[in-house]
């Protein structure tokens, strides 16, 4: 076994403190796998002592300013290389709002930290891994943002990311917007006028992009190992299928960033906060896939 001098500094941030995110961090990192990966360090309260100031399984401004904290000590901290990586328990976009927050979560938090624009969200598992176009936001406002530079943006950076992984040279597949891929323009013109284009521009760049294709049929392709990755259009798009076949397991992944992030596949879970049964398996895998990108 590696001398724990070698293993990479994970930082855990436990998120909002009146979800789950305290429980499932400090059942994590005493995991005899993820301390035989790294030397996971905690941010944020945790301790019965330090939870009695928020209140359990409900939204609290105080609990959404806690978790932001940590979020901030913890990116300082991995950009100044003190720890390796950050993994993250989940915070509530709501109580973000309701604290007065501009951020809607942690991916765009992170990039306004780390001072980068273009990032995007990956859901990694290993049977799919589904990268996102458009994040949270509301399925009507989605047509819109879907522009050219913004497809061919996020097939770029999936494309610079994956070789991380262990993926040289990713098989990347765009999902269509509309059913059947819009069917010839039947039903829906995003994919002639914005997917295509964009496709056409990562394939002369050189990225092994393929598209658009009907959603319906994609993932079930991409599971059967026909692609390494799929470009979903939008939120739920993506995570379906993901949590479909991997919840629990499914780790999400902030690309573009200078730090390594990994983070849960799932919420606060406010309605088990604090009663000794939420599962921390989707954070062990979290922490492990951090500890493994930032250990190189």
């Amino acid at each position: 076994m590696p001398s724990d001098v070698l293993l990479p500094s994970v930082a855990v941030t436990v998120g909002d403190p009146s979800g789950i995110g305290p429980e499932i961090a400090t059942k994590a990192v005493r995991d005899p796998r993820v301390i035989a990966a790294c030397r996971p360090v905690l941010y944020g309260p945790h301790t019965p002592a330090d939870l009695a100031p928020f209140p359990a399984g409900r939204l609290d401004a105080g609990s959404a300013r806690a978790a932001f904290d940590a979020i901030v000590r913890a990116t300082s901290d991995a950009l100044a290389g003190r720890v390796a990586a950050v993994t993250t328990a989940p915070v509530s976009k709501a109580a973000f709002a309701e604290a007065g927050f501009p951020w809607r979560g942690h991916t765009d938090l992170l990039a306004h930290l780390c001072e980068v624009t273009e990032v995007a969200m990956m859901f990694w598992s290993e049977r799919l891994r589904v990268v996102l176009a458009t994040i949270h936001v509301p399925l009507a406002d989605v047509p819109a943002l879907l522009t050219v530079e913004r497809v061919l943006g996020v097939l770029r950076l999936t494309a610079a990311a994956l070789p991380r992984f262990g993926i040289a040279a990713p098989r990347m597949a765009l999902a269509g917007l509309n059913p059947h891929a819009g069917e010839g323009g039947l039903l829906g013109s995003e994919e002639s006028r914005v997917l295509a284009p964009a496709i056409a521009v990562a394939r002369s760049e050189g990225l092994d992009a393929t598209g658009p294709l009907p959603a319906d049929t994609l993932f079930v392709r991409a599971a059967r190992g026909e692609f390494d990755v799929v470009v979903a259009c939008y939120h739920d798009q993506g995570l379906v299928p993901v949590k479909l076949l991997a919840f629990g397991r499914a780790v999400n992944v902030t690309l573009g960033l200078p730090i390594v992030r990994t983070s849960v596949d799932h919420g606060t879970a406010f309605d088990i906060a604090r009663k000794g049964v939420a599962d921390e398996g989707s954070l062990v895998e979290a922490i492990l896939l951090a500890a493994r990108l930032g250990g190189r």
